[in-house]
């Protein structure tokens, strides 16, 4: 968790170093931007699967460590970055290794936690990540400003290589939880179809599917213009992404602590809310950002903030709920169809946004970003009494589970 921490704020720390370079430096259009986002979302659609298994026939200790190693050694390739490619290439080749490394974290966790302990630690990871979003993004704003890009690259390195250090402390394998034979018996494609045969004999979960991947579609079109959409004003500055990421990291923390806090909510209508309020968010960075409004320093994090929690609100409550009511034999399954439906969202979403802003602008496409988002929300709310009297389904699919297994 202490490797985590250290590396995950460096993860920000280049992040918005890139962002700032590529959006303001190099003045980048909308297109190549969202190419940015791309080059991290892609290998873990491609290779995620791959490196799972990867993660569970190799020692998963050696895995973190030599992916750490040889991220420190890619991101050092970006201080000499002259060309859009370069940043690309690089940026594919570290998503590789950060594809490698997730798996095999989150592996070790259960080979050395003990199961009672589980959730917890679980809880602790989700807070680093949530605490470094809020901390790196602050802090890479004023080192960009301050000291360039290139030398907050070279912190990013020297991130990894602590890490990679810190990781040498941790034990050894302690028992191999891999069945061969379980592990070869059933391919991808057939694992997922038999995930979303379970998914489809719940209504909720079939409709919250539907609802959270074309809402993250939706909103990776704007959020991937953000350092864009910035330079519509007349103050465009590092720090302004910077403390925008950091605000919507601090809603997303907030929000998740009072759902921690309050766990008998309703979760359909808490993911329309948060529809209704990402669009909400949007569109009033877009129009604030076409009159070209003062004091940017303030209502911008304040936006992000609000479209952080809002975000909270749809992905947690739905991920809770289907967790809580699939079968242990379905886990890996049905979170393997979920994963695939927001990652697909997250490639074709930055794509789709880049080109709508390079041919109406990036204003318009916040416009219309906000109104498809608030037009969802209330499309679901008129469909709400049906999907949830559909809710009862969820219980009564565990029954068919078996059905579903065998079909």
């Amino acid at each position: 968790m202490s490797a985590q921490a250290i590396s995950s704020i460096g993860d920000w720390l280049s992040i918005v170093a890139i962002i700032s370079l590529v959006g303001l430096k190099w003045e980048a259009s909308p297109l190549e931007v969202s190419f940015v986002f791309l080059c991290l979302a892609v290998p873990m659609a491609l290779f995620g699967p791959a490196a799972g298994m990867v993660a569970d026939r190799f020692s998963r200790k050696t895995l973190m460590i030599v992916s750490d190693v040889v991220r420190a050694v890619l991101i050092l390739l970006l201080t000499v970055a002259s060309s859009l490619w370069m940043v690309y290439a690089t940026l594919l080749a570290v998503g590789i290794f950060s594809s490698l490394f997730i798996p095999a974290k989150n592996g070790k966790l259960k080979e050395i936690v003990a199961e009672e302990d589980m959730k917890g630690a679980m809880s602790i990871t989700s807070m680093i990540d949530s605490s470094t979003k809020i901390l790196g993004p602050l802090v890479s704003g004023l080192l960009v400003t301050v000291f360039g890009a290139q030398q907050v690259f070279m912190i990013d390195s020297a991130t990894f290589a602590v890490s990679a250090v810190i990781l040498l402390f941790i034990p050894n394998a302690v028992h191999d939880q891999l069945s061969k034979s379980e592990a070869a018996q059933e391919s991808f494609k057939k694992e997922f179809a038999l995930g979303f045969s379970f998914i489809k004999s719940s209504r909720f979960m079939m409709v919250g599917l539907t609802l959270v991947g074309l809402s993250l579609l939706i909103l990776q079109m704007a959020d991937s213009q953000l350092i864009v959409l910035i330079r519509e004003l007349t103050y465009a500055s590092p720090d302004l992404f910077g403390y925008l990421v950091t605000g919507s990291g601090l809603g997303m923390f907030t929000a998740g602590f009072l759902l921690t806090k309050k766990t008998d909510y309703n979760p359909y209508p808490l993911m329309l809310l948060g529809v209704c309020g990402i669009g909400a968010s949007f569109g009033m960075m877009g129009v604030l950002a076409h009159y070209d409004l003062g004091y940017s320093i303030l209502w911008g994090p304040g936006l992000g903030f609000t479209a952080g929690f809002s975000a909270s609100l749809i992905f947690v409550p739905f991920q809770a709920t289907v967790q809580v009511h699939t079968p242990v034999h379905m886990t890996g399954r049905v979170f393997g169809v979920l994963n695939s439906v927001m990652t697909t969202a997250t490639i074709i979403g930055p794509l789709l946004g880049g080109w709508i802003a390079t041919i109406i602008g990036v204003v318009p496409t916040f416009t219309i970003t906000a109104s498809l988002l608030v037009l969802v929300s209330l499309i679901g709310f008129l469909t709400k009494r049906k999907v949830e009297r559909g809710n009862a389904d969820v219980s009564t699919s565990k029954q068919r589970a078996p059905e579903a297994t065998t079909s």
